[in-house]
């Protein structure tokens, strides 16, 4: 079979494609014939040797894919061959065979594509796990999303949208506020780009609290980071919740957190991946949730633009220039 292989660490082309022996599965696990594998964040800083977690050279990256199990492994009960699933793997789904625990695979509905499946868990899982069980978000209620044209930022408009928020999206371009509101935001505006100097950031503040009616957001989504942050933190409601998602812009902010104990607001992480492994009933349940969503036609990934697996740097290289609206997939065939 083929994979892209991270061999060194560095930009994305550095990555290889070759020919390497298919994977056989073990004890409860099977192998996934990969149809389409989406590209996040975290693929482009794994293989920059930046992220969280480190696997040993050489690896693939990829962190979700989408396929077909052809092969069980003993002890598996719960997938056979030729079920449509939904792989998370962290890494090595830009291949065109994985093998995975069965209790990482998820069945989908056979109303969703494999390019949409392969787009769909990560960045609504997300999304999801943050507004409903970090957030507690209420119908009424102000959702502000920074990043919202992007992958994690577009499924939580989505997903603010159905669970009754007034959503307002965030994005460095027209064109990007534009596929928020097609997505069902409610208003959204333009914020600079690059590193925000004084006058920038407060105008970033008074923007969020002008369209909240002067009250500030309920719920603050931000996948940013970076001179992003601490604006919008500032224009939080009173016991507002602010979103620790993620760090786009590159840079971890310090923020004062006399800020928190002045709007009596909550600064709350959100870690998808760690939620489903210590609570993994809970993500059941939201999983299900999402995929009766889906069903019903109230979110649906946008993917962009697909790529060969021979062209994964290209991906890449979109992905880390903030090229990408919604998100964006490789396809085997």
């Amino acid at each position: 079979m083929k994979a892209v292989l991270c061999k060194e660490y560095g930009p994305p082309e550095t990555l290889v494609l070759e020919d390497v022996a298919s994977p056989e599965p073990g004890e409860g696990q099977v192998r996934i014939a990969v149809k389409s594998a989406a590209v996040n964040f975290p693929d482009v800083l794994i293989i920059e040797n930046k992220y969280q977690f480190k696997p040993p050279l050489p690896f693939s990256p990829g962190g979700e894919v989408a396929g077909i199990v052809d092969k069980v492994g003993p002890g598996v009960t719960t997938l056979k061959e030729g079920d449509r699933v939904i792989g998370s793997c962290g890494w090595g789904g830009f291949a065109e065979e994985i093998v995975l625990e069965a209790a990482r695979c998820t069945p989908f509905p056979d109303e969703m594509d494999f390019t949409s499946a392969s787009a769909f868990l990560m960045t609504y899982g997300t999304s999801h796990h943050a507004l409903k069980d970090r957030a507690k978000i209420q119908p009424g209620e102000t959702l502000l999303v920074l990043g919202a044209a992007g992958g994690v930022g577009l499924a939580a408009v989505e997903l603010g949208k159905a669970m009754g928020a007034r959503v307002i999206a965030a994005a460095s371009t027209e064109d990007k506020v534009q596929v928020a509101k097609d997505h069902g935001a409610d208003d959204g505006f333009v914020y600079p780009t690059g590193e925000l100097d004084r006058a920038q950031q407060k105008a970033l503040s008074e923007k969020i609290k002008e369209l909240t009616g002067g009250q500030g957001a309920d719920v603050v989504y931000d996948p940013v980071g970076g001179d992003y942050s601490e604006p919008a933190i500032r224009a939080t409601n009173w016991e507002g919740r602010f979103l620790v998602v993620g760090f786009a812009s590159g840079p971890i902010p310090k923020v004062p957190l006399n800020l928190a104990l002045l709007k009596g607001c909550q600064i709350v992480g959100v870690f998808w991946g760690a939620f489903t492994a210590r609570e993994p009933e809970r993500n059941k349940e939201n999983l299900a949730e999402l995929m009766a969503w889906f069903k019903a036609g109230k979110i649906k990934p946008l993917v962009s633009k697909t790529y060969p697996l021979s062209d994964a740097a290209s991906a890449l290289n979109d992905m880390a220039a903030r090229k990408v609206k919604g998100k964006i997939v490789l396809v085997t065939e």
